[in-house]
């Protein structure tokens, strides 16, 4: 399921998302804020997921009705755009490079990383559209100073920057579905490998196999599929193992890359 942001009302969540009437001005002394209501629904779906979050959820969380939720937040789609600027203000902003720039974005995508890692759920939101709140908007800024005094123009500033965010978001997204597969299915990677691979040797023989896929083959051979550094307690599933492992190679080949191209400059 991917859910998609900037789906409410564009002026109330605009306004949500800088603090503008966030308090009722008429009735009783509200009992309620939007900050508690996000934290609530941040936490619906940190422990089980995006599908489970609904007000609802959220209210009875809160010990209220989900009717009374709709004073503060008109709907799920404006308190979707909250969450997600509300948790992207956690991530440390990275700081210009005095010591380097290289070390600096890697430890900026290392933090956006972990920040995938502790909400899951983001990662069913397309970031295809941006939020526009403080939180977005000031991630981004500290994310174009790292490559903004390298010599490059202003648009390769803003490519570089979405090479390294994209890298980092379809990785985490590999790890994640990676871990959901075995829930999902009821079957871990062992058995799942088990009861395939015995009816492929049946229906294609390796030596036709070989025949068909030789590139594959001679890889294989070659133990390019082997985990050599898992230690024997590691029970991590081959496939998150993997995501993992891709991510490290392909941070450090995609920074190589940034590097002799501002060398070049």
């Amino acid at each position: 399921m991917t859910e998609y942001a900037g789906r409410g009302d564009p002026r109330r969540s605009m306004e949500l998302l800088w603090g503008a009437g966030t308090t009722p001005s008429r009735g009783p002394k509200p009992g309620l804020t939007v900050a508690a209501i996000v934290e609530a629904a941040i936490a619906v779906a940190d422990a089980e997921g995006l599908a489970a979050l609904s007000m609802r959820k959220v209210a009875e969380r809160l010990g209220r009705s989900a009717m009374s939720l709709y004073t503060y937040v008109p709907g799920k789609p404006e308190l979707l755009d909250v969450m997600l600027d509300t948790v992207i203000g956690e991530t440390p902003k990275a700081s210009p490079p005095d010591g380097g720039w290289r070390p600096a974005v890697e430890a900026a995508a290392r933090d956006q990383w972990a920040f995938y890692q502790r909400h899951p759920w983001v990662l069913q939101v397309s970031g295809s559209r941006a939020l526009l709140g403080p939180n977005e908007l000031a991630a981004y800024e500290a994310q174009l100073r790292l490559f903004d005094s390298l010599g490059l123009t202003a648009v390769e500033v803003t490519r570089a920057v979405s090479a390294v965010s994209n890298l980092v978001r379809g990785s985490a997204k590999a790890v994640a579905d990676a871990r959901a597969a075995e829930q999902a299915t009821g079957l871990s990677d062992d058995d799942w490998w088990t009861a395939r691979s015995s009816l492929l040797d049946e229906l294609l023989p390796p030596d036709a196999f070989a025949e068909r896929f030789p590139t594959a083959t001679r890889l294989e051979q070659e133990h390019a599929f082997d985990q050599a550094d898992r230690s024997p307690d590691d029970d991590t599933p081959y496939t998150v193992k993997e995501a993992v492992d891709a991510f490290e190679f392909g941070l450090q080949r995609l920074l190589d890359g940034i590097e002799a191209f501002v060398a070049s400059r």
